[in-house]
Order: C-alpha cells, then sequence, then structure tokens
C-alpha cells in the first residue's frame, strides 16, 4: 500500500448528503477482485444520463475537476452496503484524500486499509471550503497527516482527528497483511518449533494413511 505523508492537489466537489456506496460504485461493478478499473464505475449513475451521454453538470465530467486527487462531499458519505469496491473506484479515479463532515464507519475504515485518508472536518470548515472550490479556478488544498491538518492557499489550517494507529498504518502505508509482515521473524519461528512437536500436522495427507 502507498504510505500517505503530505498531500497537496486539486479539489473536486459533491455537493451531496448520503452518497452510499451503490452510488460510488453501482452493483454491476462488484464481480471482480482487481483494483483496477473500477474508475469506469465511479458514480457512474450520476456522471452518465440515461441516453448515455455524460452529464456536464457532474464534476467528473468538467476538464477543471479531471486531475483532482482530493474530494470534498457532505454528512455521512460512504452509507449503505460495505463493499470495499468503494474505495477502490475512488482510488483508482486517483482521490487519495476524502473530506467530510461526517463517514459511515464501514467506508471511513475501509479507507485506511487501501490508502484513502478520509478526513473528518467540522460543517463550517466544509461549507467555507466549497465556497473556495466554487470561486477559485484550481483549487488546491495540502493534507498533512503528520500535522493533521488541511491548509488552505489563504493560509488558514484546519486540524482533524485520527486514530494513532490508523495514523502510523497510513505514514507507512502498511495494511492488514503488511502489519503481518512485521512480524514475519516470529511467526516463521513459531511454525517451525509448532512443526517440530507435532509434526504430524504437517504431514502429506497420502502420507497419513
Amino acid at each position: 500500500m502507498q504510505p500517505f505523508t503530505t498531500l497537496t492537489g486539486l479539489v473536486a466537489p459533491l455537493d451531496r448528503v448520503n452518497v452510499d456506496t451503490d452510488q460510488i460504485i453501482p452493483k454491476q461493478f462488484l464481480k471482480t477482485i482487481k483494483r483496477t478499473g473500477l474508475r469506469e464505475g465511479l458514480f457512474l449513475d450520476w456522471r452518465i444520463r440515461r441516453d448515455g451521454t455524460p452529464d456536464p453538470d457532474f464534476f467528473m465530467n468538467q476538464p477543471r475537476y479531471r486531475e483532482a486527487v482530493i474530494l470534498l462531499t457532505r454528512d455521512n458519505f460512504g452509507c449503505g452496503s460495505s463493499r470495499e469496491h468503494a474505495p477502490w473506484a475512488l482510488l483508482d479515479q486517483g482521490f487519495r484524500c476524502v473530506i467530510a463532515p461526517s463517514f459511515a464507519d464501514i467506508f471511513y475504515n475501509n479507507c485506511f486499509q487501501n490508502g484513502i485518508l478520509p478526513v473528518v472536518l467540522k460543517a463550517n470548515e466544509v461549507q467555507s471550503l466549497f465556497q473556495d472550490v466554487a470561486t477559485t479556478s484550481a483549487y488546491r488544498l495540502t493534507v498533512d497527516l503528520s500535522s493533521q491538518t488541511v491548509k488552505t492557499p489563504q493560509g488558514a489550517s484546519y486540524r482533524f482527528d485520527v486514530d494513532p494507529f490508523r495514523k502510523d498504518c497510513l505514514l507507512n502505508g502498511l495494511d492488514a497483511i503488511g502489519l503481518s509482515l512485521r512480524h514475519e521473524s516470529t511467526i516463521t519461528a513459531y511454525e517451525q518449533t509448532r512443526r517440530a512437536e507435532a509434526p504430524w500436522l504437517f504431514m502429506d495427507r497420502t502420507a497419513r494413511g
């Protein structure tokens, strides 16, 4: 997993509350277990009209937001089912950070497991950022995980909270597998000891008779 330390980049606005995971990535894209290619389904029902044409009002269809790496949105983002494809699709599109007043718990947890930083700011701070994005071309923010701050071009700084364990994992690029591999030598030593103590557990089934 790619570490997250400091991110400076373009901000895209999604001014909607209660965005559920089926809206982030519709169910027909859940057949794959690959983490790539899911950008094709990201916000599909909002991005593409029923006649198959792009909706020019949706942010992903506007050239000014195509290189965005920070998504700014509203309350309860990522509600609904627990599908991990939702953060996969966001990451495949290039988003490394999502800023909102609140997140659904499972989605929030899944973000950390996939290298995305979900940042919770106060509602008035989020509102101020929406106003800045709307009135400023190529609006950029700097998100610093070490100092737990979001810094604006105007010099404002908003602080956010993050669990110390999750912070350490993101800073070091550690998912569940990476955390396990930190203890690889201990795991290997246990396996060797266990093999010596109970060799029959490691025998081939055909050899057991």
